[in-house]
């Protein structure tokens, strides 16, 4: 099974080291894994054009055409994405816009797939849980299952206090926990259905 990770930062720091922990437990539980980074790729906002609805594809040329073939081939899809503004990155709203040009293609294209949310933030209660909202408010919308670690500490999925360092995330036992319990659920949620 393929596991196809975004990391959303535009600077590759706490919250790459976060989700290249995930990818990297994954890997050796025997998953195939592949990770996009957001750093230095042209990824433009969607301009609503209705391009996609009438081609069956984005007018837009840029970096999400990599982006297109890791949500297609993947089983399991993972968002990972720093806190700004109490929110998503930028680049991980422009992905989630974009990925309209895949449902003109086929409204089911990514149904059934299994979604799991890392949120990195500076602050302890910087915004992850609206992160993680985001997130699984795309997986809904496409029809990905989203999962989480469960009560008690990954309500919503992996949160981190990366104190804007990534040494402090390391440090971060609480947040590395949620991980590993959302990444356990992820690995029975891929197992079960996939």
């Amino acid at each position: 099974m393929k596991i196809f990770g975004i990391c959303a930062s535009p600077r590759n720091n706490t919250t790459e080291y976060a989700l290249s922990k995930a990818m990297r437990r994954l890997n050796e539980e025997g998953f195939e894994t592949e990770m996009f980074t957001c750093q230095s790729k042209d990824i433009k906002p969607c301009m609503h054009c209705d391009y996609c609805l009438e081609h069956k594809k984005c007018i837009i040329q840029d970096d999400m055409g990599d982006v297109y073939k890791g949500l297609l081939t993947a089983d399991g899809i993972i968002l990972a994405t720093p806190v700004q503004n109490g929110g998503i990155s930028s680049y991980l709203s422009a992905i989630m816009d974009r990925t309209r040009a895949l449902e003109a293609i086929d409204y089911n294209i990514l149904r059934g797939k299994i979604g799991m949310s890392i949120t990195v933030g500076g602050d302890r209660t910087g915004g992850q849980d609206f992160a993680h909202l985001k997130n699984i408010t795309y997986f809904m919308i496409h029809g990905i299952i989203p999962v989480s670690g469960g009560p008690f500490g990954s309500n919503l999925g992996a949160s981190f206090w990366s104190k804007d360092s990534l040494d402090d995330i390391k440090e971060d036992y609480y947040g590395m926990d949620s991980l590993n319990r959302t990444l356990h659920e992820f690995e029975n949620f891929l197992n079960k259905y996939i």
